[in-house]
């Protein structure tokens, strides 16, 4: 049956002479995997993918290395954090650069990893909070749990995001998302449906060669209607109603607020912090941490590949000083990076 269903995607995808259609993933996970399995070779050329800002490492502004920097060596804060941040270029220095000169960073696995430093040390503990809606009740529950357990010494240095305005800011970029999987997972259906009144068209897709193919027949033959679309190509995983525990958790602890995207600005209503009553594990708020300058590098172009404007070979550093050994931009450093991707498999 998989089969029979695979063959008649690529059968649709081939077959298309439509006009040009633009279809832009949202999730660094299906960029990778849309390299690796050469989807991109059996599309025509009127079928063109581009990458979005689906990389929460990536849309990480040079601001915030530079906000983890001044508590290091400014506040002798302990920082952890998950390793792709470890490299990303601040204005003046990494992480890992920090680290070398006498900056304590630790890499963790989860938020309760951080939070279990935290209870063995007596100076301050604070947790790099960089993620989308996957990855934010993971914190949240490392929240209540030093609140329930008194652990004074732990706090967040908060730079979440969530994707519905993101959406919003980047209707113009392409015909259609191919929405992740595992975000819509988290938060359900509602806000890709709501999407469809304001002209903008998606589908939900898994990550397998038959549902990423499936996915993209999908949205070949919605496009067809002209007319805006939604459709969930991941039912197996991604319900309506989303994880409402997850929901919960982060309703519980978190709430809305601006936040500055790499490359598209500040989008409103697009960022997480924490509620009043948790304020308190606001590392901004708790070491008043000055605002920092987040100068990019002036040859790096992760902004413009991250709006879906330039593909990264049209950047003049890219494969050439900037590589994933010598990062320039967070888009080559993260390993669900688009500049990664393309370096790791080619132009395809």
């Amino acid at each position: 049956m998989q089969d029979d269903v695979l063959t008649q995607a690529k059968s649709l995808l081939k077959a298309y002479a439509g006009p040009p259609l633009k279809i832009m993933e949202v999730c660094g996970t299906h960029t990778h995997e849309i390299f690796r399995l050469g989807i991109r070779q059996l599309l025509p050329p009127s079928l063109r993918l581009i990458s979005g800002p689906g990389c929460p490492v990536c849309v990480t502004p040079v601001s915030y290395i530079d906000e983890a920097i001044y508590l290091a060596l400014e506040k002798d804060v302990l920082l952890t954090t998950f390793g792709d941040l470890l490299r990303v270029p601040g204005s003046k220095l990494s992480l890992a650069q920090a680290r070398q000169k006498g900056a304590q960073v630790r890499m963790v696995y989860s938020p309760l990893d951080a939070l279990a430093i935290a209870k063995q040390e007596k100076r301050e503990v604070v947790f790099l909070s960089v993620g989308f809606e996957t990855t934010v009740p993971g914190e949240c529950l490392a929240i209540k749990a030093a609140e329930e357990e008194g652990i004074a010494n732990f706090s967040l240095l908060c730079a979440n995001k969530t994707m519905p305005n993101a959406y919003q800011a980047l209707a113009g970029s392409a015909d259609a998302f191919l929405y992740p999987g595992h975000v819509v997972a988290i938060a359900g259906t509602q806000c890709c449906e709501e999407l469809v009144a304001k002209g903008i068209s998606g589908v939900v897709a898994g990550f397998t060669a038959t549902e990423l193919l499936t996915a993209l027949a999908c949205i070949v033959h919605e496009s067809a209607k002209q007319k805006p679309f939604f459709v969930n190509c991941y039912p197996r995983v991604v319900k309506a109603s989303g994880n409402q525990a997850a929901q919960k958790l982060i309703a519980d602890y978190m709430e809305a607020c601006d936040s500055e995207w790499r490359g598209l600005g500040v989008i409103k209503g697009s960022g997480l912090t924490l509620k009043e009553p948790f304020q308190h594990r606001d590392a901004r708020l708790r070491f008043a941490i000055p605002k920092q300058p987040g100068r990019a590098n002036p040859h790096c172009r992760c902004g413009e590949v991250l709006k879906g404007n330039i593909l990264p070979t049209a950047c003049s550093v890219f494969g050439r000083a900037c590589t994933p050994e010598h990062p320039i931009g967070a888009c080559m450093v993260s390993s669900e990076g688009t500049c990664a991707a393309y370096f790791q498999y080619g132009q395809g």
